[in-house]
């Protein structure tokens, strides 16, 4: 048995004269088998046997070699020759020598006989005819073929009778017996021609001689031009090579010599063929057992994606094996069809007019993984459409009826679902944490309105702050209790040493359901006159009460926060208004202000160009004074705020003692976002202060215990939810 080969399957650098235009080319098997594979057969099965062994060679050149005489050739050969002359045209070799004599003689050959029979196999049409039997019934398979060609010596006639019969019932097989040599003909008398007993196979090669070699030397090059012209231009043309490319110089009455029509056409009619086979491939992968079995376990309750898909299918041995089959299927066809596309254009190069070839282009996976999506969802109406993972629609080749069916709700982390709806499967059944559900669709969970707990905004604008500030207006003055062991409002003294006093709300006292939101402060200072005095004020703030130590000092004048703004006065002492304006940018809870005044005394720099500033202590002298000070007024600005302890405890309970698991969620949200605006309202730095936590200790009246325990369960709860960061603050109550 043999296998067939290629029609391209000769290469090298005379492939093409071996596949196109030599003497093989116009061998009477391969004629056959070329005929069998353009008409579909793909697989040729032969059975031979050969007989008969006798090597000869021809002596014509042994005796040119050997001796030097003439050579004993034909005188009418001879004849030929002489009257050709020394310079003859290429057209009087061809037919006084070529066409008589052919271009090649016999150098060395074996000489026998051969009995074997070919069977063409179209594998397609036998794998899909059911009606192709032998005549007791029996379906005839490759292997049952197999069999059949094996018993020819065995009963030449039943066999040829029972393949004969096959071939007649179908068009899946083709059948040819040949016999040579005395075998076939009875004896050697009898043979039409020298080829009738010359064995052609690979241990019995046959060898050929130009026949220029018994020409004499001023013909030679002349008859070999004249073969090529005759073999290569088909006696159209003449054959020319000229810089690695050869091509025939066609005549006149053959303009397109150069063009095998015949050729092109069995080539263009053999790629229809390989798409026809490439589109037969596809579709039996399509309705495959394991194809079918794998697209209908696919889970249809939440909406899959190709990387969902792609993971089914490598969970899945059997289709995963059925494409490895078409994947090589695929490869061999199309790499048959671009040997066939290259041999095309290369053979019409010098056509008139180049062919026109859509080329095929191999299906790979993501392919087949979006077709399934599109089976999936875009399949309604007995039509496919072509599912778009991006916008989770269908292109349908029709708008209507339309393709699209029910495309199940994306569940996965984020605003994905967790779960779809039991009947609604577009629509989702539960959420993802830190997610709520709301009309089927999953949105961001947004805590709900705080502002019954307590209050952070004032209607008023920074301009409106500002101009209100500047006017000492009484709207948005807070009266605090003025506190100080070492000052008395409008009494005059001495500064030489630090000063404190405070401006306290007492809220737990007086004010229970307020906090207060600090906006500016003033204070009127007065000095004697011609005093060298420089009042400096540093001020603490204490967010909710509870020790100085819980108090955090005033950047003044430091990363773009504000500076103290002295306005002189028309008094008879030197006395100025000290504004400081925090506005809405720097705004913050405040419950008690802390003032520290110290003195520098001015004095000129040692070369006279400056100022420098002295301690009083390091300055003064023992029993001189330096001036006095006086505080007239001290003022600070602000608002109210609501403030429902009560609530906030009802709140924070509920981590504790939920009613359901939302109720317990809503409660950390709402507390999420009260740490979250509380702490906001914090002076710059590298890290906010932790103000929430001094509202829980001062005005809940919380413990330590309790206070860790709630930044905790905030802290979890905050990490599980989307887009979640690392919080982290500066300690401030103890």
């Amino acid at each position: 048995m043999s296998s067939s080969v290629s029609l391209n399957g000769s290469t090298g650098p005379l492939g093409w004269l071996l596949s196109d235009k030599g003497p093989f080319h116009h061998s009477q098997e391969f004629v056959d088998f070329t005929e069998r594979y353009q008409q579909g057969f793909s697989t040729k099965y032969k059975i031979y046997r050969e007989f008969g062994r006798w090597k000869v060679n021809s002596l014509a050149l042994e005796r040119q070699e050997n001796n030097g005489y003439s050579l004993p050739l034909d005188p009418e050969f001879l004849q030929t020759i002489r009257q050709l002359g020394r310079r003859p045209s290429l057209v009087a070799i061809t037919d006084n020598i070529i066409r008589k004599y052919g271009t090649h003689f016999l150098l060395s050959a074996t000489l026998g006989g051969e009995e074997s029979l070919m069977i063409f196999v179209d594998k397609r049409k036998l794998s899909r005819t059911s009606e192709v039997s032998e005549s007791n019934g029996t379906a005839v398979t490759l292997e049952a073929l197999h069999q059949l060609a094996a018993s020819y010596f065995i009963d030449r006639e039943s066999t040829l009778h029972k393949l004969h019969h096959i071939q007649i019932a179908s068009t899946a097989i083709k059948v040819t017996e040949t016999r040579t040599g005395p075998l076939g003909c009875s004896n050697y008398d009898n043979l039409d021609s020298v080829s009738s007993v010359l064995v052609q196979s690979p241990e019995n090669k046959i060898h050929l001689q130009g026949l220029q070699a018994i020409l004499p030397e001023y013909l030679r090059a002349r008859f070999v031009q004249a073969a090529l012209s005759y073999i290569g231009c088909n006696e159209e043309g003449q054959f020319v090579c000229r810089d690695n490319d050869c091509w025939c110089h066609c005549a006149a009455d053959y303009p397109q010599c150069n063009c095998p029509e015949v050729h092109l056409r069995a080539m263009e009619a053999s790629l229809l063929q390989i798409r026809e086979s490439w589109n037969v491939a596809n579709q039996d992968f399509e309705e495959s057992d394991e194809f079918q079995n794998f697209v209908r376990k696919l889970p249809t309750s939440y909406a899959l994606n190709t990387s969902a898909i792609q993971y089914f299918w490598k969970m899945e041995p059997a289709v995963h094996q059925r494409y490895k089959q078409l994947e090589l299927n695929a490869q061999q066809l199309l790499s048959k069809a671009q040997r066939i596309v290259n041999k095309l254009f290369t053979l019409s190069k010098r056509c008139r007019s180049q062919p026109k070839i859509i080329m095929l282009r191999e299906r790979p996976q993501s392919y087949w993984l979006n077709y399934i999506l599109s089976i999936m969802y875009c399949s309604e109406n007995s039509h496919i459409g072509s599912y778009l993972e991006e916008t989770r629609s269908c292109s349908c080749p029709y708008e209507h009826p339309p393709c699209q069916g029910v495309i199940p709700c994306t569940v996965g982390e984020g605003t994905s679902c967790a779960s779809c709806s039991y009947e609604n499967r577009s629509r989702c059944a539960t959420c993802n944490q830190g997610y709520m559900l709301s009309q089927g669709v999953c949105r961001n969970e947004v805590p709900d309105s705080t502002d019954h707990y307590i209050g952070f905004e004032t209607d008023l604008q920074d301009l409106e702050l500002r101009y209100l500030l500047q006017k000492r207006d009484n709207r948005i003055s807070i009266h605090g209790i003025f506190v100080s062991n070492d000052v008395r409002l409008n009494n005059w003294f001495d500064p030489s040493w630090r000063k404190r006093m405070l401006l306290t709300l007492k809220s737990n006292k007086y004010k229970s359901n307020h906090v207060h939101m600090l906006l500016g402060m003033s204070l009127q200072i007065c000095l004697t006159k011609n005093t060298t005095l420089d009042p400096m004020l540093s001020v603490y703030i204490n967010p909710f009460g509870g020790s100085h130590s819980e108090s955090w000092i005033m950047p003044i004048d430091q990363n773009s926060y504000p500076d103290w703004e002295r306005t002189k006065l028309d008094l008879p002492y030197d006395c100025y208004n000290w504004t400081l304006t925090l506005g809405n940018k720097w705004k913050t809870f405040f419950e008690t202000v802390h003032f520290y005044l110290r003195s520098r005394i001015k004095g000129p720099s040692s070369n006279g160009n400056g100022t420098v500033y002295y301690e009083p202590l390091e300055y003064l002298e023992p029993g001189r004074n330096l001036g006095y000070m006086k505080i007239n007024s001290i003022q600070v600005y602000g608002y109210s705020m609501h403030f429902d302890p009560e609530a906030i405890q009802d709140l924070i309970l509920q981590l504790d003692y939920p009613y359901t698991q939302g109720s317990q969620d809503s409660a950390l949200l709402q507390l999420l976002e009260i740490r979250d605006r509380v702490n906001r309202l914090s002076p710059p730095g590298a890290q906010p202060l932790d103000l929430f936590s001094c509202l829980l200790r001062h005005r809940l009246k919380l413990s330590t215990t309790d206070v860790a325990r709630i930044q905790a369960a905030l802290q979890t709860f905050s990490a599980k939810q989307p887009n979640s960061m690392e919080y982290e603050t500066t300690k401030l109550c103890s």
